[in-house]
């Protein structure tokens, strides 16, 4: 796949101006050293401690995330167009949560199959005609993006409930700072480091108004063996705020509060991660030892925000997907920024017939599905899986959607047998207010460490990059080294 996809660098006298100056570094810079400094990058994030779990492994489940230390460049005008399609698009899905959860306009006007929504598992009725705490539903989304063509991107998909990932995108840049000091002083780059800034205020503009100007903000954690733990207990480190589990917490008459060794502290907001079938067993799974029982009802009464509220999965769906664009339409009144990849709903029996006979040049996807599991690539699968595969849509076609095999773009990657190029995208993070819509310059660009491979999750052999986005486009003769 590689042969055919964009490459960001470009080659030989072809090279773009944002990367002319990382060429010329990696020119001069011997193997060795390149050998050597990553090494050196291994031994901080272990001595760190990034990790992440991977479920269903025997054994130790925590492994070190690979990191390339060559950065994915991107120039200030393609993030501004690229930003401003995010912020459009989340615009969207919050409307669109706030219509399915009250009058429920998109769907009298046919844009979206009731069934779709209603019939989802992932359509909470505990939320109708309930407004969360200043209208907002997903406060912090996590939009992957893929690039094709210098000027085409496509979102493959969207993280409106517990998006991950975030702590790498600060930890590499971080790591950058300290590896290669110098290159990245040649170089004007929009700085990360204050997202955990951003995403304070983000929590306390949510808060419900009776908690005054500083409202009490904590991170709900399902516990050390979430796949994100570090990542809960890194944010609330930044954020100076407290990681707690449900049994950290107590509910007296619709008021949430956490044990401290001074007495219990009332708490109004809470940044959940954990899923909403796990968060209050009083409203959704009764078996649940995770979530905190009668969260729902203090959440109801107004004397808490949840962020992001329960029920954002429907706008995440896989299924719903193919509808944003009409989303953006119908509650906007634009043209979306940013395309959709072409998807196929294999509950549709045309779009079924046509899945079915080009499952080899298909990507599969569970419409519930994340982190790569549950996922077919046609042109890399062999003849006993794409049969597989056919026969779980024939025998649930509701549970997957397909697409085609996207060419993406490339960036170098320095691997074993040196620099070469390898496949990636990109999750940008966007936080949400009444007011306002706020993108960190840059976010987490995953790459496919193995070769031809088209799979960027860390679940299945992937590694992240730093994301630099220039202050400003270099001018064509190159950015000085």
């Amino acid at each position: 796949m590689t042969g055919n996809a964009f490459d960001e660098m470009g080659e030989g006298d072809r090279l773009r101006p944002a990367y002319r100056a990382i060429a010329e570094w990696l020119r001069k810079t011997p193997p060795t050293d390149l050998a050597a400094k990553r090494a050196e990058a291994e031994v901080l994030f272990r001595r760190v401690g990034i990790t992440f779990a991977v479920y269903g492994e025997g054994g130790d489940p925590d492994r070190l995330i690979p990191f390339d230390i060559i950065p994915r460049i991107l120039g200030r005008s393609e993030w501004d167009g690229l930003s401003a399609g995010l912020s459009q698009r989340v615009r969207a899905l919050n409307a669109f949560l706030a219509d399915v959860y009250g009058r429920q306009e998109i769907l009298k006007a046919g844009k979206i199959p009731e069934h779709l929504v209603v019939g989802n598992e992932q359509f909470r009725p505990e939320m109708r005609d309930f407004t969360p705490p200043g209208g907002i539903y997903t406060h912090i989304a996590g939009i992957d993006v893929v690039r094709t063509a210098p000027n085409q991107f496509y979102v493959l998909e969207d993280n409106a409930r517990t998006p991950s990932g975030v702590s790498y995108m600060l930890e590499n840049r971080e790591a950058m700072l300290r590896l290669f000091p110098r290159l990245l002083a040649q170089h004007r780059i929009a700085p990360v480091n204050h997202y955990p800034e951003e995403l304070l205020a983000t929590l306390k503009a949510a808060a419900p108004e009776r908690a005054g100007p500083d409202p009490t903000v904590a991170i709900l954690t399902p516990g050390s063996f979430n796949s994100a733990y570090y990542e809960h207990c890194f944010l609330a480190d930044e954020m100076g705020v407290e990681v707690l589990e449900g049994a950290d917490l107590t509910i007296e008459d619709d008021v949430v509060y956490m044990r401290t060794t001074a007495g219990p502290k009332r708490v109004d907001v809470l940044y959940r991660r954990i899923d909403d079938d796990y968060l209050d067993p009083k409203a959704f799974r009764p078996d649940s030892m995770l979530g905190v029982p009668g969260l729902m009802a203090a959440y109801k009464a107004g004397n808490i925000a949840l962020c992001n509220a329960p029920g954002c999965g429907i706008a995440d769906d896989k299924a719903i997907y193919p509808y944003v664009p009409d989303m953006i339409r119908f509650y906007l009144g634009e043209e979306p920024k940013l395309e959709n990849v072409p998807t196929y709903l294999c509950e549709q029996e045309t779009h079924r017939s046509y899945v079915l006979e080009h499952l080899h040049e298909l990507v599969v996807k569970l419409a519930q599905g994340s982190g790569g599991y549950g996922m077919m690539i046609g042109p890399h699968a062999t003849q006993a899986e794409r049969a597989e595969f056919a026969a779980r849509i024939r025998a649930r076609p509701q549970d997957y959607i397909a697409q085609p095999t996207l060419a993406l773009s490339t960036v170098p990657t320095l691997v074993e047998a040196g620099i070469a190029p390898r496949h990636v995208d990109l999750r940008p993070f966007v936080l949400s207010t009444k007011d306002e819509v706020r993108i960190v310059p840059g976010g987490l660009t995953r790459v496919a460490l193995r070769e031809g491979s088209l799979v960027v999750n860390s679940s299945q052999g992937g590694g992240t990059k730093d994301t630099w986005v220039l202050d400003r486009d270099p001018m064509t003769g190159g950015v000085p080294c």
